[in-house]
């Protein structure tokens, strides 16, 4: 069963499939610093100085307004809209960086399917019919 395993998990697609996803893992990390260190700072900035990841609805009376977000989630249940909306401005970055990845991908494989192939080899047929018109051709 070892041997079985070793085999599972050395084929091509397990290998690749665990380097998309610690590769993948990383470029989180990139866009999340992206998204909270460059991009909500600028929108904050255009919006007065607005920081949306304090943003929160107390859902409990035991959570006093104006509590950094992490304090106001100790003490009691909140709605943390602002966290939400840099998610979606984080997936929006992903999504986009994705499409335009692919994009170039398929752009690639547009020019290769593009390209003029090498006329295949003829038949055994076509080489048959090929000798029968020599020999026609001769008489």
């Amino acid at each position: 069963m070892l041997e079985e395993f070793k085999k599972f998990a050395m084929r091509g697609n397990v290998v690749d499939l665990a380097i998309g996803v610690v590769i993948g893992a990383a470029f989180g990390k990139i866009v999340d610093s992206i998204v909270n260190d460059l991009i909500m700072p600028i929108i904050g900035a255009i919006t007065g100085g607005l920081d949306f990841s304090n943003y929160y609805i107390p859902m409990t009376g035991a959570v006093k307004t104006g509590l950094a977000y992490a304090d106001a989630k100790k003490a009691g249940a909140v709605l943390g809209y602002g966290s939400f909306f840099t998610a979606v401005v984080s997936f929006v970055i992903i999504a986009w960086v994705l499409f335009l990845i692919v994009k170039g991908m398929n752009r690639l494989q547009k020019k290769e399917e593009a390209a003029p192939a090498a006329p295949p080899p003829p038949t055994k047929e076509q080489e048959l019919l090929a000798e029968i018109r020599d020999l026609l051709a001769k008489r």
